[in-house]
């Protein structure tokens, strides 16, 4: 054997170890190259809760044909969108699209329709080319080709929608309603993310249509980047359901709650109606168990609950004064600490201190249950953000 062949095969088989690890390698970094980026965190900027329609509500309840509904909703954050539709109380599937976005075609998985399914919820993809600011509005137009039949709807947005004539004429038909669409997401959120789950006050009763004070609105417009999804129905109770007035507030968290993407805070503001409703729930025990019950679920889910107080009503046509003992009881307990992880007084942020079974005058939309716009930006302003993730 030469001098040196060892050395030399030595080195053949360091270069052939070293072509193995970057034959190993290969197919790793080709694999890097193509995995799909990261899915975009989603949080919902603007959002709503569902009913079934009455035979009042006549839209809703004898559905639509080849018609387009224009939604025209406020967006507390910003950020690229995508929408999402529900049929809650539907019983048959509805076909969906066209959709548009501020003029920007809405596509679900590439498609420009979509069957949405009794009981389901669809998703669109995100709106491409399209990035709204925070605090502005949008307009999204769907094409109901139908029959649709009944559709799960909200009834009073405090806002104002459209519906067109069939086979795509004008927009005549004015609605405060909001059919099938329950939500806007935006991608990337930059602040909280807030759920309200609330009734009417939360919807906005007391407030002017299309003037966007409602006060989960104006505690949007005091957190800069807040999403904050409005999910209160007018005369919504915390445990029991109704024909008119939607499943309670522990019958409705698991869809209405529980279903928003990247939810870190919600803020619970029911109890009003229990006491006010007939039957009216005069064991304040059975209150405070429906929120512990909340919360329990809540953490469950990761998220950090806020309770609300429940604000003063005499004046309201429904008011009585054994009724205002259980609610100072509630209030009592609430403060106390020991139901929520945070509290918003809201009680003491309306109540008259010379009288503190009524509103503020002020405050008072002239009900003496439903407070004004100021009474509204006093509930924003009673929410600190520091309780706020």
């Amino acid at each position: 054997m030469r001098p040196g062949r060892p050395v030399a095969r030595r080195g053949i088989l360091t270069a052939a170890a070293g072509l193995a690890v970057a034959a190993q390698a290969a197919p790793d970094a080709q694999a890097a190259e193509r995995a799909p980026a990261p899915a975009p965190a989603w949080a919902t900027s603007w959002a709503t809760a569902q009913t079934a329609p009455t035979a009042a509500d006549t839209l809703a309840s004898e559905g639509f044909t080849d018609v387009t509904h224009r939604a025209v909703v406020r967006l507390s954050a910003g950020g690229r969108p995508r929408l999402r539709y529900g049929h809650a109380f539907g019983t048959q599937p509805v076909l969906i699209g066209p959709v548009t976005a501020d003029g920007h075609q809405v596509t679900f998985g590439g498609a420009a329709q979509a069957w949405l399914a009794a009981g389901a919820s669809l998703t669109s993809d995100p709106v491409r080319g399209l990035r709204k600011a925070d605090g502005t509005d949008l307009t999204v137009d769907t094409h109901l080709p139908g029959p649709t039949g009944p559709l799960s709807f909200h009834r009073n947005t405090h806002a104002t929608h459209y519906v067109s004539d069939p086979g795509g004429g004008s927009f005549r038909t004015r609605t405060n309603s909001v059919f099938l669409l329950t939500g806007v997401d935006v991608a990337e959120p930059s602040g909280p993310t807030v759920a309200v789950l609330g009734d009417s006050i939360a919807e906005g009763v007391g407030t002017p249509d299309n003037a966007n004070l409602r006060w989960p609105d104006q505690l949007a417009d005091r957190v800069r980047g807040a999403t904050v999804a409005n999910l209160g129905i007018s005369g919504n109770r915390l445990l029991l359901n109704d024909a008119r007035f939607g499943p309670g507030g522990q019958a409705r968290f698991d869809r209405d709650v529980l279903a928003l993407p990247g939810l870190r805070t919600l803020l619970v503001h029911l109890g009003v109606n229990d006491l006010q409703q007939p039957p009216s729930q005069t064991d304040p025990a059975r209150i405070l168990a429906g929120y512990r019950q909340l919360v329990l679920r809540a953490h469950d889910a990761g998220l950090h609950v806020i309770g609300g107080t429940i604000t003063p009503f005499e004046g309201w046509i429904r008011w009585a004064p054994e009724l205002d003992v259980v609610r100072q009881e509630i209030n009592h307990v609430l403060r106390g600490g020991r139901v929520f992880d945070a509290l918003a007084d809201f009680d003491a942020a309306l109540r008259d201190p010379e009288h503190p079974s009524r509103l503020l005058p002020g405050y008072d939309n002239g009900d003496g249950l439903h407070p004004n716009s100021a009474g509204h930006a006093a509930l924003a302003a009673a929410v600190d953000p520091r309780i706020l993730q």
